[in-house]
C-alpha cells in the first residue's frame, strides 16, 4: 500500500512552498495544488491520505471544494485553513464535514497534529469521540443562560445583538461569555466553535 499523501491546496505559492517544507521535514509525503480545480482533476481514486486548503481562494473556495468531494464520493478527511477568523465560515466548514478548521496564523504543531489525526482514521475516530465525550461534559457545566449566549457567539451575532435578544445588557453577556471561555478552557473563538460543534451543540 502506498504511502498516505497530503494533498496541499493554497493559491499563494510561499504558502505551498513553506507548508510543504514543513510537512517533509516531519516526513509526510506531500503534493501542492495551486487551485481546489487544480486538484478536483486529480482526486477520483485517492483513497489514502488527506487533504489540507485553504478556505479562500480564486475560482472555488475551500468550502466548496470540500462539497464537490463528497458529490464524487472522495472520503479523504479535509483540513481547512482560514486566515479571517470568521465565526460563520468555521461554523458552515464543519457542518460540511471538514475533519478540523484552523485559524491563521497557526503554531506548526497544530497543523501537524491535525494531519497526523486526519491520516490516521482509526485514530482520529477514537480520538475525536473521546474528544467529543470531553467536550459534552464541559458544555454540560453551562448553564441556560450561559448557553443562550453560547448559541449568539456561534452564529456569529455581536454581544449587543445577543444582549437584545435576550433582554439582557451586553456587559451581562461579556460575564456569561467570559464564564463560558473559562468553563469550555477555549482558547479563543475559533476554538469555542469548534468545541461546541464537535460536542454536537
Amino acid at each position: 500500500m502506498s504511502e498516505p499523501i497530503v494533498h496541499l491546496i493554497d493559491d499563494d505559492e510561499a504558502i505551498r512552498t513553506s507548508l510543504a517544507f514543513l510537512l517533509e521535514m516531519h516526513d509526510l509525503p506531500v503534493a501542492t495544488y495551486a487551485s481546489a480545480l487544480a486538484f478536483l482533476e486529480v482526486a477520483e481514486g485517492l483513497t489514502d491520505g488527506c487533504v489540507v486548503t485553504d478556505v479562500r481562494m480564486p475560482e472555488m473556495s475551500g468550502l466548496e471544494l470540500v462539497r464537490r468531494l463528497k458529490e464524487r464520493g472522495v472520503a479523504l478527511p479535509v483540513i481547512v485553513i482560514t486566515g479571517h477568523g470568521d465565526v460563520p465560515l468555521a461554523v458552515e466548514a464543519m457542518r460540511a464535514g471538514v475533519a478540523d478548521f484552523i485559524e491563521k496564523p497557526f503554531d506548526d504543531e497544530v497543523l501537524l497534529s491535525s494531519i497526523r489525526m486526519a491520516l490516521d482514521l482509526r485514530a482520529e475516530t477514537d480520538a475525536q469521540a473521546a474528544e467529543r465525550r470531553r467536550f459534552e461534559e464541559m458544555l454540560a457545566t453551562l448553564s441556560g443562560r450561559e448557553k443562550d449566549v453560547l448559541r449568539g457567539v456561534i452564529a456569529g451575532k455581536m454581544n449587543k445583538v445577543i444582549a437584545h435578544e435576550l433582554g439582557i445588557s451586553p456587559r451581562t453577556v461579556e460575564v456569561y461569555r467570559a464564564n463560558v471561555m473559562s468553563k469550555t478552557q477555549a482558547n479563543g473563538l475559533s476554538e469555542l466553535v469548534r468545541i461546541a460543534l464537535l460536542a454536537g451543540f
